[in-house]
């Protein structure tokens, strides 16, 4: 068995590791492998080999980790759930909102919500508002 083949073997070992790992690191190592076969194939020194293998892992946790870890780890956007996913959403008057002073109600996807309303003048009832704020249970709304 020639020296490249043991390194080619090596190299397939940790990629088979870094399938129960993550953090891409063994898989660095591995390209450091296939340098260190290269080397090998050339007929280089084992100093060489090593030192090209050395090269190969630290190219490849230079480069290619913070790749996979820019396309595979992305930050999704933040998705807003419950309550928080009202705002900005219509909602239909069921009762008379008279400003911040005098709360009415409004319907938003069958439920029923307290409501006060930014705006000076009456919302009357069967109009369309925007959600513009949440405060506990009840909504800030003004005119869609």
């Amino acid at each position: 068995m020639e020296g490249w083949h043991i390194w080619v073997i090596i190299a397939l070992v940790f990629v088979i590791v870094e399938m129960f790992t993550s953090g891409f690191a063994v898989m660095c190592i591995s390209f450091g492998c296939v340098f260190g076969a290269v080397a090998s194939a050339l007929d280089w020194e084992i100093k060489w080999q090593l030192l090209v293998f050395a090269i190969g892992t630290a190219l490849a946790f230079m480069t290619a980790r913070p790749l996979v870890y820019k396309f595979f780890y992305k930050k999704e956007k933040e998705v807003k759930t419950n309550v928080d996913a009202l705002v900005g959403r219509k909602a239909i008057v069921t009762e008379r909102i008279e400003g911040e002073l005098h709360p009415g109600r409004v319907k938003v996807d069958g439920d029923d919500w307290k409501a006060i309303s930014t705006e000076a003048t009456p919302i009357e009832v069967g109009e369309a508002v925007e959600i513009i704020a949440i405060n506990s249970v009840i909504l800030t709304v003004k005119r869609a």
